[in-house]
């Protein structure tokens, strides 16, 4: 039976009165209907899934997927015939279809994750209904001063985030006003690619009840709050992105006199945690899986930290989404949290991102987010894969693995303009670009961090 969205939100709210048995009863649930599913509507998983028992309610069954297989697969992994990975390539291509439904429905969003590979990724209408259900599971514990200032607010929002290109937190954006016009005053996007006095007197002029953004962006701007350049007085402050230190999460509470939550958030589950006043992320665990296991898969005990994680999107049905492989370090909490919720509550590790610092003179240094780098290079044509390193506090060196076809001497020229408007904009002068002979390294673990910043002593 189709579940409307009022039915979807009007369950999540009863699932967290009835606490944590009934909400792992829900996961059962919907993870067993999820792996039908799936069966009966993407040949990927029919055949991935043949030898598997009729129903299948404990992830620990399934076999372990990852987005290089996924997208290797396109064409069988998705449950719509009708998609195809030519047809997508081709909408994501337009960067004037941002926010379009593409095939009729889907919401079409792209990775920008620290991988090296780029996803493409459907939501759908359940998916995106479940997101706004849970969401609102963010607000817990919100005090009436909050509350008091979300309202002066008239409930604007404002994403400090990265413009252009369909990454989930700008496509959904412009589907919101698209399907919304007369509402479109209460959302809208900050770039973090201009310089911070511009972004804080855009920010002053929209005088937003609720700011969200990257937690090392926020923490700039807390510094434009103390210096009294930003005058803004959001009743909820909400980071994501990357992992929110206790020092960064301090600072920005102190300079907003709000209270910060973070969020914890993939491109495959846009929905999947949020933070509670004690700093911990707790899952919606009714309709995300999330499993900290070891290098061999296997589940590590809460209060250990995993070598990644695997993640089950229990909602979107288009692009099924099980037992794949996030890539992130987490410890999941091993006792109740004191915020008395009944969700599970994880810890990320693997998530921190420190800034960029250069000199400015005077003994000072201007920071600049690894997030301007990375989605700067992301929306490059040509690109397979990319590395910008920090050797010293004026030097970047840029590996760049071009993709088929493409001219190497005029990607290196594109992206080294690119970079360079960038600091420019910062007003960073004297930086030096070095065009690597080699290609984007792996850490020892495996992953490739696609920004690296200035190792300090």
């Amino acid at each position: 039976m189709k579940e409307s969205a009022r039915q979807i939100a009007r369950d999540a709210r009863r699932a967290m009165r009835e606490g944590h048995a009934a909400i792992a009863q829900r996961q059962r649930a919907h993870l067993a209907e999820m792996v039908a599913y799936a069966r009966a509507h993407s040949p990927y998983f029919r055949k991935l899934y043949r030898d598997l028992p009729e129903e299948v309610d404990d992830p620990a069954v399934l076999p372990v997927t990852s987005k290089k297989t996924l997208m290797a697969h396109f064409d069988d992994w998705v449950t719509d015939r009708n998609v195809t990975l030519e047809k997508a390539q081709a909408f994501v291509a337009d960067p004037a279809l941002v926010g379009e439904r593409f095939q009729g429905g889907y919401l079409m969003v792209t990775t920008s994750g620290t991988s090296g590979l780029r996803g493409i990724f459907l939501l759908d209408e359940r998916s995106l209904a479940v997101g706004t259900a849970v969401g609102q599971r963010a607000r817990t514990g919100l005090g009436i001063g909050d509350f008091i200032r979300l309202l002066r607010g008239a409930g604007r929002t404002a994403i400090v985030s990265a413009p252009g290109g369909h990454f989930a937190t700008v496509a959904g954006a412009a589907r919101f006003r698209r399907d919304h016009p007369r509402l479109s005053w209460m959302l809208q996007e900050f770039s973090i690619h201009q310089p911070l006095p511009e972004l804080a007197a855009e920010l002053n002029r929209y005088n937003p009840s609720s700011l969200a953004g990257f937690s090392s962006m926020l923490g700039l701007l807390a510094g434009e709050q103390e210096a009294g350049r930003l005058r803004i007085h959001p009743g909820m402050i909400i980071a994501g992105g990357e992992a929110l230190t206790a020092e960064n999460r301090t600072r920005i509470a102190n300079a907003f006199h709000a209270q910060v939550r973070s969020a914890y958030a993939a491109t495959e589950c846009g929905f999947l945690a949020y933070g509670c006043v004690h700093n911990w992320l707790h899952v919606n665990s009714d309709w995300a899986v999330l499993e900290p296991v070891d290098a061999d898969y296997r589940s590590v005990p809460p209060g250990q930290p995993s070598h990644t994680v695997l993640l089950s999107n229990l909602a979107n049905r288009v692009q099924p989404i099980l037992r794949y492989d996030l890539g992130d370090n987490v410890l999941l909490r091993p006792d109740p949290c004191p915020c008395g919720s009944p969700l599970p509550a994880v810890q990320v590790q693997g998530r921190a991102a420190e800034m960029l610092a250069f000199p400015a003179g005077r003994g000072e240094h201007i920071g600049i987010s690894p997030m301007a780098f990375g989605t700067l290079l992301d929306r490059l044509p040509g690109i397979e894969q990319f590395q910008v390193v920090q050797t010293s506090p004026a030097t970047l060196r840029v590996r760049l693995k071009p993709a088929d076809g493409a001219d190497p001497d005029r990607v290196w020229q594109t992206v080294r303009d690119e970079i360079t408007h960038l600091l420019t904009e910062h007003k960073v002068d004297h930086v030096t670009l070095e065009r690597a002979e080699e290609t984007p390294q792996q850490s020892p673990g495996g992953k490739y961090r696609r920004i690296i910043p200035l190792a300090t002593p």
